[in-house]
């Protein structure tokens, strides 16, 4: 099974370093030296890692066969994939690949429907689900143990404990809104209602 473990960025230097955007929870294991890793576009790859480092809390990967930063520049948005077997899992037992979590149904501890996971971001400071909903909006929740509280892969469903505001946000919006028009319109009436009074009075 193919999974994407990164995403090449800018170039780094003039020695053809790129900096990259890990989309792995083992980075040691996927994107290290040795490493051969299918792309895409098809047409950039395979490429062979030959070094690695961090800089600025970044990762910089040198490609065999790439020396100067033009062949680097080249590379940029080219995604990495590795080969992985669909039954590895990783060590921790709390912690997951993406095609593990992909399409698990969301619900919450109450047992309330959220929706399915259709992608997963990983971010620098966390890793986010993207949730599709029953309506077709999308849910962005927080991969924490705080909020996501089970991962249940026999039910194939994720369980979340999901704080004030985080899945029902869109809903207060439209409350909100609801209510602002609802007190403009009674405004309204009670002008027209001051107006007809003062009408009747004289």
């Amino acid at each position: 099974m193919q999974l994407v473990v990164a995403r090449v960025g800018r170039a780094h230097g003039i020695k053809g370093e790129v900096t990259v955007e890990v989309r792995t929870d083992e980075p040691e294991l996927r994107l290290g030296p040795g490493a051969v890793l299918l792309t895409d576009p098809a047409s950039t790859g395979p490429l062979t890692i030959e070094t690695g480092r961090v800089h600025s809390g970044r990762l910089l990967l040198r490609f065999a066969g790439v020396r100067d930063r033009n062949a680097a520049e080249a590379l940029r948005n080219t995604l990495l994939i590795a080969e992985v077997d669909p039954d590895e899992t990783p060590e921790d037992p709390d912690e997951y690949y993406d095609h593990q979590l992909m399409d698990l149904d969301v619900v919450t501890v109450d047992g309330s429907e959220v929706g399915r996971i259709t992608e997963i971001s990983h971010l620098p400071s966390q890793d986010l689900f993207v949730v599709e909903r029953p309506d077709g909006t999308e849910v962005l929740i927080p991969f924490v143990e705080e909020i996501v509280v089970e991962i249940d892969l026999e039910e194939q469903r994720a369980v979340i404990d999901p704080p004030p505001g985080l899945i029902d946000d869109q809903a207060e919006i439209v409350s909100t809104r609801d209510a602002e028009n609802s007190a403009g319109e009674a405004e309204n009436d009670s002008a027209a209602a001051g107006e007809d009074a003062t009408e009747a009075d004289a």
